[in-house]
């Protein structure tokens, strides 16, 4: 009986090795492929700043001014000037287009009763 149990339990161990070694491998191709997402989110967030660079670099005011000097013919577009810039409470917004009355009720005043 005592054999029996011997090999059960040598047999445990096998498979528990056997399933630990599968599970290091996993993780390991796990890190393996977290790493790599981890580079390609560096790559991709240094993409990014430089093409926010660009953009900004782009868009400054004295070359959009001159491009819009340049192709004034073209386009009819005028630089911007101080003057041009409004206050927010000075834009006229469209009133809210409170929809159709749906279910009207009458109200009747009684004029002559007063408190």
């Amino acid at each position: 009986m005592r054999s029996f149990f011997y090999v059960l339990s040598a047999l445990a161990i096998i498979g528990l090795a056997f399933w630990s070694y599968q599970e290091n491998y996993k993780t390991r191709a796990s890190l393996k492929e977290v790493s790599g997402l981890q580079n390609q989110i560096g790559a991709t967030r240094e993409k990014l700043a430089v093409l926010r660079a660009e953009w900004a670099y782009l868009n400054r005011p004295e070359r959009l001014r001159e491009l819009a000097e340049i192709n004034y013919d073209r386009l009819g577009l005028l630089p911007l000037s101080p003057e041009q810039f409004g206050k927010i409470d000075q834009v006229a917004f469209p009133a809210p287009d409170l929809g159709p009355i749906t279910n009207p009720v009458d109200v009747v005043a009684d004029l002559e009763a007063k408190p």
